[in-house]
């Protein structure tokens, strides 16, 4: 990061003062010189999740080509390390949005116009990108991938598992306007404890946010003081949590790839990875770069890699809500306002989902085509409508677009009671993975282009790096 930088590979950011005038934003940590080896070395370091993903696939895959079933056994008890670790990092995500959005609630009602500004570009980036991409995925799957997929015999789309069944009839109740209804009903919870309890994200953020307008007198408040000393807690909590990235991420990938079953990944099954893989693809490798470096004038990819700890997680544990302490980390080190980042980041883990936003539209037509059904025009616009509204609506933990699959499949009346969902279900654990990771994508880039175009930056001496993050640490290029 330059001196007066903020995202590397793009120029400093610029702060627009009440008289218009343009004011660069200077951030007063210079990042420190670091050797390659003490880059390394670093606990959690980009270079080390990277080294413990490499060693955890090409382990698994070892085993997978060379044992002929491993015990699933064996399977869950190598996953324990991995698990702890994630839900270590899901029991902090909670009280993270809540200190966070409080904290940059009361920033910005500092600002003058910091407000509706912040809110109104970062809702419209997020928003902007869903459609984005879930106007591409259903133009492709609909002109390229749908005259790919082939009719299966009629004996492979009988369910013959019970508990699948189960699922299928349940998922089958949940209907379009589900959505809808939902969502609201989830901004307003009627027991904030059982939101908590819960995990009703939605509702904790609009709480939070609240809580923040209420708190009137600042250097009075306890409730403030208190949020700052849990503000405080929470990141030596993130600290250790990311130096154990390595680890968790190791052992959450491995067993993973133990239970993945190659021989039965048929032509369909293939097409149906390569389709979701190539949409985010375009996503990751196109749209994101392409919206950065107009509004940055600077290399995305620079910019990337360098935040690859964020992305690298959330393949590794397949949650955006898991990965938050690990992108707002990310964000820090790249110099994005503590004001921007604490609102932008927990909002896009809820809303956010381009990779799930992708993958709907294929899923459905997947299903559809290996049946011998035909989606027409019209049903490919109710899919891209169902999709934009599920997307937004689903929620940031693995496997959660299983329920959505079936309910846009049903609004297109399409069949979902066959084997054919089954093999989606199937490899959800491994696309999961991809679609989280562009998830998280999408949040890194709308922090850096949320912070230009807001101009907002944070109060001098009041960055919650300066006062709690060892300076070093701070401008290390670990994150």
């Amino acid at each position: 990061m330059s001196k007066e930088g903020t995202a590397e590979g793009s120029p400093p950011l610029k702060n627009v003062s009440s008289s218009g005038v343009a004011e660069t934003v200077v951030h007063p940590a210079e990042e420190p010189k670091m050797t390659f080896w003490e880059k390394v070395k670093e606990p959690g370091s980009v270079y080390q999740i990277l080294f413990a993903a490499i060693v955890a696939i090409g382990i698994g895959m070892a085993v997978n080509a060379t044992v002929e079933e491993v015990p699933v056994a064996a399977i869950e008890i190598t996953m324990i390390p991995g698990q702890l670790w994630l839900r270590a990092l899901k029991a902090i995500v909670l009280p993270l949005i809540v200190v966070s959005l409080i904290m940059a609630i009361q920033r910005l009602r500092e600002m003058s116009r910091g407000s509706s500004v912040l809110a109104g570009w970062t809702i419209g980036y997020y928003l902007t990108t869903t459609i984005i991409a879930i106007l591409h995925s259903t133009i492709l799957v609909a002109l390229v991938w749908s005259k790919q997929f082939t009719v299966v015999d009629p004996s492979l789309r009988n369910v013959t598992d019970e508990d699948l069944q189960k699922d299928i009839k349940e998922r089958s109740e949940y209907k379009a306007h589900t959505i809808v209804v939902e969502l609201f009903e989830t901004l307003v919870p009627d027991n904030i404890v059982a939101a908590f309890a819960d995990d009703v994200l939605l509702g904790v953020l609009v709480m939070s946010i609240v809580l923040g307008y209420m708190i009137q007198d600042p250097a009075t408040s306890s409730i403030l003081r208190v949020v700052k000393e849990v503000e405080k807690l929470i990141t030596v909590a993130i600290t250790f949590l990311i130096h154990m990235a390595p680890i968790g991420v190791f052992f959450l990938i491995m067993p993973n790839l133990f239970k993945l079953d190659i021989k039965e990944v048929g032509t369909n099954l293939g097409l149906l990875i390569g389709a979701g893989l190539s949409g985010m693809a375009i996503q990751l490798l196109i749209v994101y770069p392409v919206i950065y470096a107009i509004v940055m004038r600077g290399n995305p990819f620079t910019y990337w890699f360098k935040n690859s700890p964020a992305w690298i997680t959330a393949w590794g544990t397949a949650s955006s809500a898991g990965t938050m302490p690990v992108t707002l980390k990310c964000l820090k080190a790249r110099g994005i306002p503590d004001t921007v980042a604490k609102f932008a980041i927990p909002l896009g883990t809820l809303v956010n989902m381009d990779g799930t936003a992708i993958y709907l539209p294929i899923t459905v037509t997947f299903l559809a085509a290996t049946q011998g059904q035909t989606i027409s025009a019209g049903q490919y616009v109710i899919v891209f409508l169902t999709a934009i509204l599920a997307s937004i609506g689903t929620t940031p933990i693995p496997s959660s677009s299983l329920v959505l699959i079936v309910m846009i499949a049903n609004s297109v009346d399409v069949e979902v009671t066959t084997g054919m969902y089954g093999v989606i279900t199937a490899i959800d654990w491994f696309m999961d993975r991809f679609r989280t990771a562009t998830n998280v994508t999408g949040d890194l880039y709308g922090g850096a282009i949320v912070t230009r175009i807001t101009g907002i930056k944070d109060p001098v001496g009041d960055s919650y790096d300066d006062v709690n993050m060892d300076e070093r640490r701070r401008g290390s290029s670990q994150v």
